[in-house]
């Protein structure tokens, strides 16, 4: 997932960047990587890629701000959306 994950942040935001540059734990806010619109193209691409829908209420830092963040919110949605299906 980790490597879904920075491709997709290469892709869109870090055009011309190595992808050993960005580190995990990196905040995509901070270091300026992701702006606010930037934030908005993540969200689609995370409901498009991964099949839910995130919640206003999840649009914190804390699920969306690094690689590692992202990955560890994507799986705990998807787990969850799997325990509910199945």
């Amino acid at each position: 997932m980790h490597d879904k994950i920075r491709e997709f942040i290469f892709e869109n935001f870090l055009f011309n960047a190595e992808g050993s540059a960005l580190d995990n734990d990196a905040s995509f806010l901070e270091t300026g990587i992701i702006d606010s619109t930037g934030m908005l193209e993540l969200v689609n691409w995370i409901q498009e890629t991964y099949g839910f829908e995130v919640d206003d209420t999840e649009l914190v830092p804390e699920n969306l701000d690094s690689v590692n963040r992202l990955a560890i919110y994507i799986d705990r949605k998807t787990q969850a959306a799997t325990r509910v299906s199945g």
